[in-house]
């Protein structure tokens, strides 16, 4: 299968990938096909040389079958050659379970009742 994704070239912290056609069996930095653009994240958001890309040659390989990279997606979506994907739910993994969760709430209201009824005590003497 094609695979439309990102090789790292640059020195050490200082990265700059080249977006490519590859085999999705190669390696990241590996053999490829045909190099299709360039992505500098060092630069601002706004500059013209942060994403670059041959339109023509990308919509070749989209026809083809080639399946972009999620962060390539996000690029041909903002050049309008793709529609965006939506957005993964955040995972939960870090929250309490169900049960957890339901000793909490009932911790949480029978700790609020007694102190509401302490002030009303509080308040009549």
């Amino acid at each position: 299968m094609l695979a439309i994704r990102m090789t790292r070239h640059g020195a050490k912290k200082r990265p700059f990938f080249h977006i490519v056609v590859a085999d999705s069996r190669s390696p990241r930095d590996g053999r490829f096909i045909e190099k299709l653009g360039t992505y500098n994240p060092l630069l601002p958001r706004e500059h013209a040389q942060r994403v670059t890309m041959d339109k023509e040659r990308m919509a070749h390989w989209l026809k083809v079958g080639a399946r972009p990279s999620d962060r390539v997606a996000k690029f041909l979506a903002e050049a309008e050659l793709m529609k965006p994907r939506e957005r993964r739910e955040q995972t939960r993994k870090n929250q309490p379970r169900a049960k957890a969760q339901e000793r909490l709430k009932a911790a949480a209201s029978a700790g609020a009742a007694p102190a509401e009824g302490e002030k009303t005590e509080a308040a009549a003497s």
